[in-house]
Parts: structure tokens; C-alpha cells; sequence
């Protein structure tokens, strides 16, 4: 179910007395910070001045903002929160890797990967705690859904990240982790005003991708918003297949699926991303890479073959590195550009689909998942 736009504005739960908590503060869009202000009888400026100690300075309370009026300090910790994440585990693999564990004052965590190439680091953000869809490659996806994030706590994770790698700059931005961002379109949204605003943390749109497994009606919309990157979990090119492997196929199926990427408001020059997991007999034969390439040679298209990255109760493996190359060079062949993500941080379980709350499950996925080579297979949505 989509969260409504108003749920989105992190809406202040009730304490335990009963009482709204005040709006979280990391959640609002300038003007609306400006409109608490005035109703304080404070000028316009102060907005940007605090927006500035958030964003750029990472002030984590509002003693810290030591340009502004005690008085002003004072008052803003009565009509608004300020309610810092906080990194309850750090883990670090042999090849650089980070992942993070952020928790929220609700007891509430998810995890956060930071992954350093070169010159570039990108931070993998999850956008709810589990998912609801039931993909049966992905870890996440077998833990079901517990909540979903509101924009403060998406980009408390960023904040965490930040702190956690510096002097070390994050350059790019994936929308990758924990959840399917579309399915929290309203915090999603936000989050995203907040990280392309220059009062806010000024990022360019394109350094950040959003990845969804196909939420056909908030496709265009996203990208009729945000100038970002989409990625397109695709993962299969039969309906039969991809309904085992992904659930919500059945509801979007292939056909309307690709009937919205072709329709998408792309900007000159931009593709989109078709991810596609290498699963070993299931999806990796020739016969699928000629098929692929059929689909998507209409789309202005590039595909990212996945390894798989195992995870407990996993029913299937990882394609070898010469199927892998044999699909690839099928879908070149055919004049399309495909590359392969190579797995980082598994050692960790921070790789692609590895990411989930042991503690919530009992130590294991939720959903057990059948075979999904078989008739019948999979988890259900």
C-alpha cells in the first residue's frame, strides 16, 4: 500500500501520554520550516540559517546552532524534533565496505552500506524496515515488512554514513537497500527534495539512482519530479518466471511493465537500468539472454547483470563467471550495453540482497521461499 503524502511529512507519533510529538525537523522542506518560524514570530532567514547547521554543518541538536539566539534555541526544542540516528554496529569487509546499522528512537534499524570504488563512494540508503513484496533472491524481501521510514530517518542514515567515512567524501547516492522506495513514494519524495535542494544538501540528481522492482504508476511520476537514475529489477523475461521470482510481476506484469519504460519522461542522453540477478538453471540460459535483448532493444536501455549473493535459505546459487560472459556477450551482440556488478562486502552479508534484521526473524527469513525452478515456486506476495 502507498503511504499517503501527508503520512510523509513525519507525521509526529503520539507519546506515550498520548500528546503529538512535535514534527521531526530533518523531515521538512524549507518552507515549511520558515512557516514554524513565523508562527515563533521569527524572521524568514532563520530557516535557511538552521537548514545550513543540518545539512551542512551535521548539527545534530539545536544547542549546537550557536549562530542562532539562545531564546530561538530554546524554543525550537519545544516546537520541533530533533531526533539523531545513532550507528549501533559498524562492520567492515576485507575490501573496503561498510555497512551500518542505524537505529531510530523507536527501537526501530536498518541497515546502510557505504562502498568505495576509486574515486567514487556510493551509499546504498534503505527507505523502509523489510519489504512487503517477497522477492525470493533477496534477504530483505523474506523478513516481510515492518514499517516504513519517514524522510528524517532516510536521510539520518545518509547523515550517519557521512560522518562515518569521513574526511572521505560520499559521491554518489542508490536508493538500493532495505525496502522498495516507490512502495514509500511520499518519504522517498522528500527525502529526495531535501538531497537536490541547494538550502538543503545540494546533491545533483545525478548522482542519485532509485532502484524499483516495478511499481508501474509511480514510475513516471518519480521521474517527472526528480531528474534522477531509475533501475528496473526485471530479473526474468517470461511473466511465469518473473511472478515466482517477484510477486508483484502478477500485478504488473511484463507487457505494462515495459509499456511504462518506453513511456518514461527521459532526459536527453538517459537510460534506464534493467537489473537482472544471475541465478544458476533458473533465469542465466541463452535462451533468456535472446530474449532480453528482444525486450529491451525498443528501450533506451542498459542492463546490470547481478551475481547472486547467497543468504540463509537461499533455494538456488549463483550463475559461474563463464555463463555469466557467455549472457553478457549475447546482450552486446544484440547492441546493448552490459555490464556486470561485481559483489562487494559479502564477507559481511552487505552485497546486494543480503541486507536483513536476523533479530526481528528469529535468527531466520520470515518467508521460507520455495524452489522457484519448480511449478508453484516462490514466496508469495
Amino acid at each position: 500500500m502507498i503511504e499517503s503524502e501527508q503520512a510523509a511529512v513525519d507525521v509526529p507519533r503520539p507519546t506515550k501520554q498520548g500528546t503529538p510529538a512535535p514534527p521531526e525537523v530533518r523531515g521538512l522542506l524549507l518552507d515549511e520550516l520558515s512557516g514554524v518560524l513565523a508562527e515563533l514570530g521569527e524572521r524568514p532567514f532563520r530557516a535557511r540559517q538552521i537548514m545550513n547547521w543540518l545539512w551542512r554543518k551535521g548539527a545534530t541538536s539545536f544547542e549546537a546552532m550557536t549562530d542562532l539566539p539562545a531564546a530561538l534555541r530554546g524554543r525550537l526544542a519545544q516546537a520541533l524534533r530533533l531526533s539523531p540516528t545513532t550507528v549501533r554496529r559498524k562492520r567492515r569487509a576485507a575490501d573496503g565496505t561498510l555497512k551500518l546499522l542505524v537505529g531510530f528512537p523507536d527501537g526501530a534499524a536498518v541497515e546502510s552500506v557505504v562502498i568505495p570504488t576509486g574515486e567514487r563512494v556510493t551509499l546504498c540508503l534503505s527507505s523502509q524496515v523489510g519489504c512487503a513484496l517477497g522477492c525470493v533472491f533477496c534477504a530483505t524481501g523474506r523478513m516481510g515488512l515492518y514499517r516504513n521510514l519517514s524522510a528524517g530517518e532516510i536521510l539520518g542514515q545518509l547523515i550517519e554514513a557521512r560522518a562515518a567515512t569521513a574526511p572521505a567524501e560520499l559521491t554518489n547516492y542508490v536508493f538500493m537497500g532495505m525496502g522498495e522506495p516507490l512502495a514509500n513514494y511520499a518519504a522517498l519524495s522528500r527525502s529526495l527534495a531535501i538531497m537536490t535542494a541547494p538550502w538543503g544538501l545540494g546533491i545533483s540528481p545525478r548522482r542519485i539512482t532509485v532502484s524499483t522492482v516495478g511499481l508501474v504508476p509511480l514510475m513516471g511520476r518519480l521521474l517527472s519530479e526528480f531528474a534522477v537514475n531509475l533501475a528496473v529489477s526485471l530479473h526474468a523475461t517470461t511473466d511465469e518466471l518473473r511472478g515466482r521470482l517477484i510477486p508483484v510481476n502478477r500485478r504488473y506484469p511484463l507487457a505494462e511493465l515495459l509499456a511504462a519504460c518506453r513511456d518514461l519522461p527521459l532526459e536527453r542522453r538517459r537510460r534506464i537500468t534493467f537489473e537482472y540477478v544471475m541465478l544458476c538453471g533458473v533465469n542465466d540460459r541463452r535462451a533468456e539472454a535472446q530474449r532480453l535483448a528482444a525486450l529491451l532493444r525498443p528501450l533506451r536501455a542498459k542492463v546490470n547483470l547481478i551475481v547472486f549473493n547467497s543468504f540463509a535459505g537461499a533455494p538456488f546459487g549463483a550463475s559461474d563467471a563463464e555463463t555469466t560472459a557467455v549472457f553478457q556477450e549475447i546482450l552486446r551482440q544484440a547492441k546493448l550495453t552490459a555490464t556486470v556488478r561485481q559483489s562487494r562486502g559479502a564477507d559481511i552479508a552487505a552485497a546486494c540482497g543480503q541486507l536483513w534484521r536476523p533479530e526481528l526473524t528469529g535468527g531466520r527469513p520470515r518467508r521460507e521461499g520455495a524452489d522457484p525452478r519448480r511449478p508453484g515456486g516462490g514466496a508469495s506476495a
